[in-house]
């Protein structure tokens, strides 16, 4: 059962919504689920964020990175298996005209951002096309800020409608790609699609007139952030039209801790101490190291004359507003 230890009727808000939710399809490990949403545009209110506004198209995952920071999103269905996240996939129910007009009360100049908590090109975009409706509506506007993060070359498809949008409103797309390491990326991001093909994905959106970035997050330590490392995914951007490129460290909240210690003790054994010692009392690395970083990829973001886009830490206190609603 999708909720074994509690009773549905006994449920609220998302939670309730989420356990009588209807599968709309199942594959050999992942279940997707219509979910009723009473709003799809929500207000972040943390102050370190680049946004305004925030759009998933979808609760939960299924990329099933193994440092993934949102699988707590899941908690406010009482979904607290970590694995969860990825197994179980809710696809929004979508109404056209409700989003055209939550899409009022954005004003002039605010920012939105689709994809802070989820990726919006991940598999079930391809069955349920939830953000390709979204950007038909955006299409329709005019004056907007529209971001998109994902690591997924999917959002290429959609490169001729996103270039329809950018002739009346700012549009920036950012592409994750955290290493050109096939075999490290595979172990890292087990089902997002390769490196090569999201780094095609950044051509292919160049080409469309898209601002293109690349984020290399999260660096991971003795991982994937050696000077190296980063610069060949820094000049593959730049060769294939990006215009930025940002790498920051990982940050690991307890429920990330749950996944990636367990991969670490796999297949990094060698590190599972040092990241204990670093991440069992704080989310975020502290001291020299994040100097160190952002001096490095400052410099080879230099070298290859990209220019930055300073992304957010998302501390804890401000992760919460990835989801400003338990209802959203």
């Amino acid at each position: 059962m999708l909720f074994e230890d509690n009773n549905p009727s006994e449920l609220v808000g998302i939670a309730r919504l989420a356990a009588s939710s209807p599968v709309l399809e199942a594959k050999l490990r992942v279940e997707y689920f219509e979910l009723e949403t009473q709003r799809f545009v929500g207000r972040c209110s943390g102050t370190r964020m680049p946004f305004v506004w925030t759009i998933n198209p979808y609760r939960g995952c299924e990329f099933g990175c193994k440092y993934c920071y949102a699988r707590y999103a899941h908690e406010f269905m009482e979904l607290r298996d970590p694995d969860q996240f990825e197994r179980k996939i809710y696809a929004k129910r979508f109404h056209a005209e409700a989003f055209r007009s939550e899409l009022k009360r954005v004003k002039r100049g605010e920012s939105i951002w689709i994809g802070t908590a989820t990726d919006p090109y991940q598999p079930a975009e391809r069955r349920f096309r939830i953000t390709r409706r979204m950007l038909e509506v955006f299409a329709g506007e005019r004056g907007l800020d529209l971001g998109i993060t994902t690591k997924s070359d999917l959002v290429a498809r959609d490169a001729e409608l996103l270039a329809q949008i950018a002739r009346r409103n700012a549009v920036q797309v950012n592409v994750s790609i955290t290493t050109l390491d096939e075999s490290l990326a595979r172990l890292l991001e087990p089902r997002a699609p390769r490196p090569a093909l999201r780094m095609g994905a950044v051509r292919k959106l160049s080409e469309a007139g898209i601002a293109v970035s690349v984020l290399a997050h999260p660096v991971m330590p003795l991982i994937n952030d050696s000077e190296a490392s980063l610069d060949s995914v820094c000049e593959a951007a730049a060769k294939n039209g990006a215009i930025g490129f940002s790498a920051a460290p990982v940050f690991l909240k307890p429920c990330s801790r749950q996944v990636f210690f367990p991969f670490l003790e796999q297949h990094f054994p060698h590190l599972l101490r040092r990241y204990r010692e670093r991440f069992e009392k704080s989310a975020y690395l502290k001291g020299h190291y994040p100097e160190m970083l952002r001096e490095r990829v400052r410099k080879i973001r230099a070298r290859h004359h990209l220019s930055s886009l300073e992304m957010p830490h998302w501390p804890v206190e401000d992760q919460l507003q990835l989801f400003p609603s338990p209802t959203a």
